[in-house]
């Protein structure tokens, strides 16, 4: 009989997917959790015609990768192509974790939520439990938190958004959302939030959300989706409009990886050295 070998002394190829690409941390993150880990593996950033992602897919698949992390813009794409999905992903209606199998099935899962609330209550020590937040956006970053953010048991749980039907498909796509409601961005201003969540593209264009400045509870956390090298434009505004701590997602991401490590690998790495060493440049 043949003698078996722990798989994880075998190397695995692993990749990030996007359009663009080149910028991601991804490689980086999971090369570090694999050291930690003892798991061999490759991880690479690979950019997928916008126009071809289903083959581009098949195309790596093909050629040897294990599993592709999943990044704008082919979330749904990678929903709309996974053979199986988890009900996380179900739900999220958004894929950023893909597993491929034998049998040529495809399994798609969604970390965002479950990596933002690691971060929001694991890394940063705020608590969701009877807290008001406000979810600032309704597209596909927004539905792929939102029902994390209801398990977390918030007090209330508000998504604005510019568009009001977006705000309402997104809210009747989740079933039972008691304490949550929906309202136009200029409707803010009777209410103020412990925790304030931008999952808006506007940072990545330089831009802030059209928010009124008293939207902030004594305390409150301001938490913004994208990541940079220096604080967002919303992180900026938030500070000056009284929130008491501002954040970008770059914990989320880190913790999103290493959910993503644990489905590949079945190993659960440490994320606040890897956290950590992002944050001061030196990796």
């Amino acid at each position: 009989m043949t003698d078996l070998f722990d798989f994880h002394k075998q190397k695995r190829c692993f990749a990030v997917v996007g359009h663009p690409v080149a910028h991601s941390k991804s490689p980086q993150i999971h090369e570090d959790f694999a050291r930690q880990c003892g798991v061999s593996l490759s991880y690479e950033a690979i950019a997928l015609d916008p126009g071809a992602f289903e083959q581009g897919v098949r195309n790596i698949r093909a050629g040897g990768i294990a599993g592709a992390n999943v990044t704008v813009p082919f979330k749904q794409a990678a929903w709309r192509l996974a053979d199986k999905l988890t009900d996380r992903a179900q739900l999220a209606q958004a894929v950023n974790t893909l597993s491929f199998s034998a049998g040529d099935v495809i399994h798609g899962d969604n970390t965002d939520g479950v990596g933002l609330m690691r971060d929001i209550q694991k890394n940063l020590g705020f608590s969701c439990a009877g807290a008001r937040v406000l979810v600032v956006g309704a597209g596909g970053a927004a539905r792929g938190i939102f029902q994390p953010l209801l398990d977390s048991s918030p007090g209330e749980l508000v998504i604005a958004n510019r568009t009001l039907s977006r705000a309402r498909e997104l809210l009747a796509a989740f079933a039972s959302p008691i304490g949550s409601t929906v309202c136009n961005l200029e409707d803010l201003s009777s209410t103020a939030f412990d925790l304030v969540i931008n999952a808006t593209a506007a940072s990545l264009m330089g831009e802030v959300p059209n928010l009124p400045n008293g939207i902030f509870a004594n305390g409150a956390l301001a938490y913004d989706l994208a990541y940079a090298d220096q604080p967002t434009p919303f992180m900026r505004w938030a500070m000056d409009a009284g929130a008491v701590r501002a954040v970008d997602g770059l914990g989320m991401l880190v913790e999103q990886a290493a959910e993503s490590f644990w489905i590949w690998h079945q190993h659960r790495p440490q994320t606040a050295p890897v956290i950590s060493a992002l944050r001061s440049g030196s990796r």
